[in-house]
């Protein structure tokens, strides 16, 4: 069961990996960014619950990374919509907007 848990964490982590590192639109690189994070998530709770059965650290760990993350993605969803009504476009490539 490990063994299987483990493998699909970073199976999940690689997909989101290079969906990240070649994603153009933003709204596509923060799905995999909310991936790479979710494929953190079921490597804690797995290690937690192979090394200490007893205590809950893992998984209180990944709870606090669950309420991160949506504040991320809520964050990050509020600047890619404030960039598309600006700009007309979500691509990445195509950002200038800190530059003077």
């Amino acid at each position: 069961m490990v063994k299987n848990g483990l493998i699909l964490g970073a199976f999940l982590y690689c997909i989101g990996f290079f969906g990240l590192i070649t994603s153009r639109n933003i709204v596509r690189a923060l799905m995999c960014l909310e991936l790479i994070l979710n494929a953190v998530n079921i490597n804690l709770v797995i290690f937690s619950n192979s090394f200490d059965n007893q205590q809950l650290k893992g998984e209180v760990f990944s709870l606090f990374l669950i309420a991160i993350a949506a504040a991320e993605a809520t964050i990050g969803l509020a600047i890619a919509l404030v960039i598309q009504r600006n700009r007309r476009s979500t691509r990445i490539d195509q950002f200038d907007l800190l530059k003077w």
